[in-house]
């Protein structure tokens, strides 16, 4: 199997282009087997298995003329996608997936290949994965963000623009206060917004096994930032089954306490930008129609605003308004 098919690309794939990106979205699906055909050629490679794909891009597992195995990863061009290249170079396979080779028009990716079957959802004991999700963060936030990268304070900036049409379009009163309540929390913090490079999406599903390390990440999405603006995609990892087992305050904490102690982070600050990712998640669905917050948001912000005192009778967590 040489050539890449029409009919492999997945319709999960052309339906995120086709609804995210319009015609210019449906003109790149239909241009993948040449693309495909090209880059194969360009670079020497030899299919090596099935297309896979997520919701941007396309992946070829390859061999390399040596007899490397590698991945090929084929994505339409775009700002995401320079973010990710400028990490991808900065961490330099420290903690992340190596970069091979790029190529600058097409935006396509020669990356080292991992165990994609075996990602760190697949590690049963929930302190045992998130204690190594949060080691392998506190690798990659270490790192100072390039002044290339787009930065927080941006972020932040934009969401809180947003803010008052999105509270609107929102149906419960009790979502309306959390979303102002969260927004206060971001404004208290966007003077300053940090510089380490965040990966803005680590949770279990994209930490693979490997070989030269026991655990990899991948799919970075780049941003300069606090590090406590990346904890929730870790704090939301196997959300049904942290629902399932019926104690979900219990671990959001745990998860949180893990994530904070081994990033060093203080606690409150860390509290705030994960409100701040909540109403980042929020502001995105509004903006695709919805009309009330998510209930796993509801649940990780209650948790962690409502947490009881320690013995002492002192929350380290100052306790924000909803």
């Amino acid at each position: 199997m040489s050539r890449l098919e029409a009919s492999e690309v997945p319709h999960h794939l052309a339906a995120s282009y086709a609804s995210g990106f319009g015609e210019d979205g449906r003109a790149w699906i239909a241009g993948l087997p040449a693309l495909a055909a090209s880059t194969l050629e360009r670079w020497d490679l030899e299919r090596d298995g099935p297309a896979r794909a997520g919701e941007s891009s396309l992946v070829l597992p390859v061999l390399r003329p040596d007899g490397t195995p590698a991945v090929l990863r084929l994505q339409m061009p775009r700002e995401e996608t320079t973010a990710a290249l400028i990490g991808l170079r900065t961490w330099n396979g420290k903690g992340m997936v190596r970069l091979l080779d790029h190529d600058p028009t097409s935006s396509s990716m020669l990356l080292e290949r991992l165990d994609g079957a075996r990602t760190l959802a697949s590690v049963s004991d929930d302190d045992v994965a998130m204690s190594t999700l949060a080691e392998l963060l506190a690798r990659l936030v270490a790192v100072p963000a390039p002044r290339s990268l787009r930065g927080l304070g941006d972020v932040a900036s934009e969401m809180l623009d947003q803010v008052p049409r999105a509270v609107m379009a929102l149906a419960d009163p009790a979502d309306r206060r959390r979303v102002r309540s969260w927004a206060s929390a971001v404004a208290e913090l966007a003077g300053e917004p940090g510089e380490r490079m965040l990966h803005w999406d680590l949770h279990y599903g994209n930490v693979l096994a490997a070989q030269r390390e026991p655990w990899i990440a991948v799919d970075p999405e780049p941003l300069a930032g606090d590090p406590g603006f990346d904890l929730w995609p870790a704090l939301d990892s196997r959300w049904d089954d942290v629902v399932a087992k019926g104690d979900t305050p219990r671990i959001v904490r745990r998860r949180f306490d893990l994530l904070t102690e081994v990033l060093g982070l203080d606690r409150a600050r860390a509290t705030g930008w994960t409100l701040g990712r909540l109403l980042q998640n929020a502001l995105w669905d509004v903006d695709d129609g919805g009309t009330r917050l998510a209930p796993s948001a509801v649940a990780v912000a209650d948790s962690l605003l409502n947490r009881p005192p320690p013995a002492g009778g002192v929350t380290a967590t100052r306790i924000l308004p909803v």
